[in-house]
């Protein structure tokens, strides 16, 4: 078993099994009196969620809980979380779940200190300098899922309803304070959500890796998420309670998150647009499209992705190669072949394309695309037909 340990990349990182048992310390470290836990409207009636308050109770901390977050968080969940906040008097937060959890718990303590709405923190120019950072909440992230990496990161994807869109809400000190790695919280996740959510780190590390900006660290972090992602999700996915592999599998995430500093791609510019029209699960999305952007990309990332068969002892290396694997892996995970066998509707072809073109993860695409290429990409991962990108 992988021994507890204790680093800071780019936060201060708290790894090990049964590390959620040092919540007290996080909480005293932190100066946090009266925290507010936010989790899903699932999670808080789990026997985990128990787990979590046994130590608060114990020792007499007085704390809320907020649970009204949707598996795509919206800008109304997040402006009820701060009602709440601000109703309990709380201090500081607790976020506790899957990627959606810690992207409204880290944007309810944003938002907790400011007067301007969540919309003018849009991750556009320097709309992130507008922010009030006085008496700004902490934040200690516990992630339940190895997939969004949320727990390392400046920003957070929220919906707005309004608009149907999902947008990236920006600000560094949006980054958790501490973070709780702790394995032991993923043993009993329902198998397509150990699926889902790894194939979401998976494509975090692929699309940072192939991205054209000049970041070394980012990418030698994202080679080794791969790997690391190769070696341990099909296992997790098996076998539950394999404690190294879900050990891995939580690092993983935090690394390919730490890496996507270096761009995104295609893959997430429409499964941001998938989740915001149709609710859509992000590492579903995520995990039936990044075959077909392989494909649409092969043209530019050769050379890379010769390298990355190379580093990962994949036979006769090529994008043809790395692409086979991923539809295996799929396979194995079982994940749907295509869109249209996950049940989504062809009928906003243009209008998806349209607004995946103006997400920012577009900006740092292996190759420059257009909004038509975008269409193309869509229609190709709804039929499950790779040749529609030939």
């Amino acid at each position: 078993m992988l021994k507890s340990t204790n680093w800071n990349y780019p936060t201060t990182v708290w790894f090990g099994h049964n590390r959620v048992n040092d919540l007290i310390l996080a909480l005293d470290n932190l100066n946090i009196k009266n925290p507010l836990i936010v989790t899903d409207n699932a999670l808080v009636k789990l026997p985990i969620m128990d787990d979590l308050l046994k130590p608060l109770k114990d020792n007499k901390i007085p704390f809320s809980i907020f649970s009204d977050v949707q598996p795509n968080p919206t800008g109304e969940n997040v402006q009820n979380g701060v009602k709440v906040f601000l109703e309990n008097n709380n201090d500081g937060v607790i976020a506790f779940g899957g990627g959606s959890a810690l992207d409204a718990g880290k944007t309810i303590a944003f938002m907790s200190t400011q007067n301007l709405s969540i919309w003018d923190f849009e991750d556009i120019g320097d709309n992130w300098t507008k922010a009030n950072t006085k008496n700004m909440a902490k934040t200690i992230a516990i992630p339940t899922t190895a997939g969004t990496g949320s727990e390392v990161g400046r920003a957070t994807v929220i919906t707005d309803s309004k608009n149907h869109a999902k947008k990236i809400i920006f600000h560094p000190q949006m980054l958790p304070s501490i973070v709780i790695l702790d394995p032991n919280l993923t043993y009993n996740l329902p198998k397509h959500i150990t699926a889902w959510t790894g194939i979401d780190a998976l494509v975090h590390c692929i699309e940072a890796y192939l991205s054209p900006l000049f970041h070394p660290m980012a990418e030698g972090i994202a080679l080794q998420g791969i790997k690391m992602i190769k070696e341990n999700l099909i296992l997790a996915f098996n076998e539950p309670k394999n404690a190294n592999a879900r050990a891995n599998m939580l690092v993983a995430a935090m690394m390919g998150a730490t890496a996507f500093q270096k761009g995104l791609g295609s893959v997430h510019s429409i499964a941001h647009q998938l989740g915001g029209l149709y609710n859509m699960p992000h590492g579903l999305a995520n995990s039936i499209i990044l075959p077909y952007a392989l494909e649409q990309n092969k043209s530019v990332i050769e050379d890379k992705m010769i390298s990355l068969c190379k580093f990962l002892d994949i036979q006769e290396p090529s994008t043809d190669s790395f692409i086979k694997y991923i539809l295996k892996l799929r396979k194995e995970l079982e994940i749907p072949y295509s869109l249209k066998d996950a049940n989504i509707k062809k009928d906003d072809t243009q209008k998806i394309g349209k607004l995946a073109f103006e997400d920012p993860s577009t900006l740092t695409n292996a190759k420059k695309i257009t909004a038509k290429d975008l269409e193309d990409l869509f229609i190709a991962a709804y039929d499950g037909n790779f040749d529609e990108l030939k």
